[in-house]
């Protein structure tokens, strides 16, 4: 059985476990075979050469986008580099072979930016194609640098492993992604070498440019389309599981068995990502399910993702949600009856690129939930210039998700367990499908909320 598996930056940092639990296993060497893994920079790597995925705090690329001293920057970030190759030693990199080859490749990234900054400076190209470049030359090197010391770490310690490079810094190829990874997997036997590949993927439409963050995912997804993998698996430092661990406590946290790719969008929605929305959609149309597992647990099955799983029984999987978010209202006396009024909202939100995740409505009062985000501060701001009221307050949503909750009684528990803890529903989204019982509630009862709809509706199964 063909397997493409991911590993996430969390865990390649303690890849001393990776080798341990997901690459040797209680696998004889011959069993170690037939696995691609796509791997992802190394924790918080990322983060420093662009900006941090969460906080915003920039990175190296903010310095080359406001005409800093990025080169500096990026010295910092190789001695950084360097720092987390000593750490890898007692498990069988080369050090020195290793320093090498990350120390060339940042030269090589310096020589690419600086031939872009003196473009840039001439006036004569469009600015934001070559800020994209520049932005994927940066994100490329931290796996780049996490993908070779893992093939030298396997070569070390007696398991036969390929560098599988898509970051294509040595050619100048004009290849898509899709061409890339076909050339790069193309007479390759899976059955006598383990293939270690890069998460990044260089193509010419820019694997940023759709995905930006997302990227480590989408090339994960593409390379298990191409083999035609059993499954797609990734590793995590946690289960996916009924609730947050760290909201709810481990003895609270159950893992979920199997679930569905609707579920998993419903997840991505409110950032609680099990895999990016755009990397599963290729996986859930070849049929290849996902299969996520915890790196620190390996015996355990983890969790099934797939097209056609429908709990047999009638039952609440997974409560999840943020506190991230704002409310907005608009309110209009004019807005009754009157046929598209929510469009001219619409065309704003599309300007400043902003989507909601709830909607809901009444007679004169239009309702949304959208992430709390500079740029839709900016959005409101145009906002209210053409509406007749529009409130904002800072909101958080929980959701209660299911393959198997279209039957009454559901809406009931959930609602009456929030009430029970004195939490008010400021609004409610369900749609028709009724996977999804969304609760908008006030921000600083987020925590309250999650524990009181994993007692009541996830527990209450598992008890059962």
């Amino acid at each position: 059985m063909l397997t493409v598996e991911k590993i996430g930056g969390t865990s390649m940092s303690k890849f001393g476990d990776c080798l341990q639990n997901v690459i040797r296993g209680k696998r004889s060497t011959d069993e170690m075979y037939n696995r691609i893994f796509v791997v992802s920079a190394y924790n918080n790597v990322t983060n420093c050469l662009l900006e941090h995925k969460k906080t915003g705090e920039p990175g190296v690329y903010s310095k080359f986008l406001h005409n800093e001293d990025y080169e500096d920057a990026l010295d910092n970030i190789c001695s950084h580099l360097l720092e987390i190759n000593s750490q890898f030693e007692s498990i069988g990199l080369n050090t020195q072979e290793a320093d090498r080859f990350i120390t060339f490749r940042i030269e090589q990234a310096k020589n690419y930016l600086s031939s872009m900054y003196r473009v840039l400076a001439s006036g004569y190209v469009e600015k934001s194609n070559l800020l994209l470049a520049a932005r994927e030359i940066l994100a490329s090197l931290g796996e780049a640098h996490s993908a070779w010391n893992s093939v030298n770490i396997l070569n070390n310690n007696g398991i036969n492993a390929t560098f599988i490079d898509l970051c294509g810094f040595n050619d100048s190829e004009p290849l898509t992604i899709d061409e890339r990874i076909h050339k790069a997997f193309t007479n390759i036997d899976f059955s006598k070498t383990l293939c270690i590949a890069t998460g990044y993927t260089k193509g010419t439409e820019g694997i940023m440019r759709a995905f930006d963050r997302g990227y480590s995912e989408v090339t994960f997804s593409k390379i298990a389309v191409e083999v035609n993998a059993e499954e797609a698996i990734i590793h995590k430092e946690f289960h996916l599981s009924s609730a947050d661990p760290n909201i709810v406590g481990l003895d609270k946290s159950i893992p979920v068995g199997k679930t569905n790719y609707i579920i998993a969008d419903q997840l991505a929605d409110v950032g609680m990502e099990a895999i990016h929305p755009k990397a599963a959609k290729p996986l859930e149309l070849a049929g290849v399910k996902i299969r996520i597992k915890n790196t620190f647990e390996p015996e355990h099955s983890g969790t099934l993702i797939s097209r056609e799983y429908v709990s047999p029984e009638p039952k609440v999987e997974i409560v999840s949600g943020t506190d991230r978010v704002i409310a907005f209202e608009v309110h209009d006396p004019l807005m009754v009856g009157e046929v598209g009024y929510d469009l001219r909202i619409m065309e704003i939100m599309k300007q400043h690129n902003v989507s909601y995740i709830l909607k809901s409505t009444n007679a004169n009062s239009i309702t949304m939930i959208v992430w709390d985000k500079p740029y839709v501060h900016r959005m409101l701001e145009e906002l209210n210039l053409h509406v007749y009221q529009l409130t904002v307050k800072p909101v958080a949503i929980v959701c209660a998700m299911g393959s198997n909750i279209a039957i009454p009684g559901f809406l009931f528990r959930a609602t009456k367990a929030l009430a029970e803890k004195n939490i008010n529903i400021e609004c409610f989204g369900q749609s028709l499908k009724q996977v999804n019982m969304q609760f908008v509630i006030a921000r600083e009862r987020y925590a309250d909320a999650v524990v009181a709809l994993n007692d009541a509706l996830c527990l209450h199964y598992h008890n059962d």
